[in-house]
């Protein structure tokens, strides 16, 4: 599967150096936990509590940048937390993760070592090619989790394709798209954000793709950062 993203003028006029890395793999095999899955949540959890303190996060500087993002787009990051920041700080706050499935654990914990926001999607349920845009006045999203869908506002920023959001950008996902147990066939989505070099965004999104084969097999078909064309 290739995918392109088309960004809107409104979006590029505001956030000119947005990118996004997309990454796609099939032929994984989903389980609710396995032995390997274990051992790298272990893993994870052991290396960022080494590395970081929860009191000093909110001045590190991938933090910071998408910090500053939500700020722009009207967003206090303070009380909806881009994704990366927010599951760190949970591990951090010494608590585990709920168990989803070994590929949605797997690109979680992937967005906790990079604090890269992720989303992962399950391919057969995507219309391609993707966009960056502001949502519609109204337009209505159904996140994971939701009992209902609830309607946008034009200040949010989001990802879709051709027929429905897919991600308010860069924290919440879909319910229709999301990765199920029955799913093989996977793209991967780290977000950028100003100031997010596309070497690190890359890196984010190989390493969710090296965990994923990890903890459920599969074979990457393409990386790819991708950005607007000046």
């Amino acid at each position: 599967m290739e995918i392109t993203v088309d960004w809107s003028s409104e979006v590029s006029a505001k956030f000119p150096d947005l990118a996004l890395c997309i990454g796609v793999m099939n032929g994984i095999q989903n389980e609710k936990e396995n032995s390997r899955l274990r051992e790298l949540r272990k893993s994870v959890f052991e290396e960022v509590r080494r590395k970081y303190v929860v009191e000093a996060l909110k001045d590190d500087p991938t933090v910071r940048t998408y910090r500053d993002l939500y700020w722009r787009l009207g967003i206090d990051p303070t009380k909806t937390r881009p994704s990366g920041e927010a599951l760190l700080r949970r591990v951090l706050n010494g608590n585990d993760l709920p168990n989803i499935s070994s590929i949605v654990d797997a690109y979680n914990l992937a967005s906790i070592k990079t604090i890269i926001p992720i989303s992962g999607f399950d391919s057969n349920r995507l219309n391609p090619p993707f966009q960056v845009r502001f949502a519609g006045n109204d337009e209505a999203f159904t996140g994971i989790g939701m009992a209902k869908p609830m309607p946008l506002t034009d200040k949010l920023l989001v990802l879709a394709d051709q027929k429905q959001v897919l991600c308010i950008y860069p924290y919440r996902d879909s319910d229709y798209t999301k990765i199920i147990m029955e799913t093989q066939n996977v793209v991967i989505v780290g977000y950028g954000a100003p100031r997010v070099a596309e070497d690190q965004l890359k890196e984010a999104v190989e390493t969710t793709l090296s965990y994923v084969r990890q903890v459920a097999g599969g074979e990457v078909e393409t990386v790819r950062v991708l950005r607007k064309q000046r």
